[in-house]
């Protein structure tokens, strides 16, 4: 996301329904931070992480299965509304989906995709929500420096598990049977690959 900008004073839920479609609003620590929807750098990192863990994990098509994978789900933590840019919840714990608006079960895993506008507040005013609440894992994404971080919370506290960076094939926590090519989150492909598609299309 591009910018973010803070209301003064206690927030509640009727300032977010207030809010334009082309916004994404969250309240943290009873404070409103309104967002930009995401650039197209932004949302291409989002929908192909999404894609790659969909299959396997969320659909089971190749994969273990055992989990729901949401893009930029509510999230009610407490008096906390979060919207992080992907979400997972295992099965075990959440067997159906909720049927209203939002979700009030803190995730097993998400994901936030960072930007020099909004990295900082994802860093020090979201995290702290997620330890909070028992969030096992976050990875934070920055795709214009071309890396992600893996945490980990243990005894309330996160741990960097990995920092991959570029064009680095990864397998990471708690996905860690899938084999993740941080080029395509660049929306990129690797060499070798492309000759391959051209030779097949011939």
């Amino acid at each position: 996301m591009t910018s973010t900008s803070a209301a003064v004073g206690a927030a509640s839920y009727s300032d977010l329904l207030a809010l334009p479609d082309h916004v994404v609003g969250e309240i943290v620590n009873d404070e409103l931070t309104v967002t930009p929807r995401p650039s197209p750098v932004h949302a291409r990192a989002a929908s192909r992480l999404g894609m790659k863990l969909g299959g396997p994990f969320d659909l089971g098509d190749g994969g273990p299965g055992g989990w729901w994978i949401l893009d930029e789900p509510e999230v009610h933590l407490g008096q906390d509304v979060v919207v992080p840019d992907l979400a997972g919840w295992r099965r075990q714990r959440m067997p159906r989906l909720p049927e209203g608006p939002w979700l009030d079960l803190a995730p097993d895993w998400l994901c936030e995709i960072l930007s020099p506008s909004t990295a900082r507040h994802d860093r020090t005013v979201k995290l702290p929500v997620y330890a909070r609440e028992g969030v096992h894992n976050v990875w934070l994404i920055d795709p214009v420096v071309r890396t992600l971080e893996v945490l980990r919370l243990r005894d309330s506290v996160w741990m960097v598990v990995a920092t991959h960076g570029d064009d680095t094939v990864v397998r990471a926590e708690p996905f860690a049977e899938l084999e993740l090519d941080l080029l395509l989150l660049w929306g990129e492909s690797r060499p070798d690959l492309e000759r391959e598609e051209d030779l097949d299309s011939r």
